[in-house]
């Protein structure tokens, strides 16, 4: 049984930061490359960014250069550390396994851009 738990979401102005987290139960987080994506209003799902496990990480265009996908295996957890953040990035953001497992998906954790 796998569970992931998003959190460190909230409401920031353009040009902020935040640190999203993910905490992963289950022994398959060590082996799998894992993904944060985002759902805006009136949108799909979107794949952000990824890491395997040795931690070689890619990006979506529109973020490239902003956010940094990071994990910790010792902990079970995956990060995303977004930059400069700006009104579209405003979305729920999840994480899952890459490519995603329609079972794993959680609550999310959302992100308001706004000033």
């Amino acid at each position: 049984q796998v569970q992931l738990v998003e959190s460190g979401g909230g409401l920031v102005q353009p040009g902020g930061s935040l640190r999203l987290s993910c905490a992963a139960s289950g022994s398959i987080f060590r082996i799998r490359t894992m993904g944060w994506y985002r759902q805006a209003p009136g949108k799909q799902r979107e794949l952000v960014a990824s890491i395997t496990t040795h931690g070689s990480t890619n990006y979506a265009d529109s973020v490239k250069g902003r956010f940094t996908i990071s994990r910790d295996n010792a902990r079970n957890t995956v990060y995303l550390q977004m930059n400069s953040l700006k009104p579209e990035d405003t979305a729920v953001y999840y994480c899952n396994l890459a490519p995603d497992r329609r079972a794993y998906w959680g609550q999310g954790t959302q992100v308001p851009v706004s000033s």
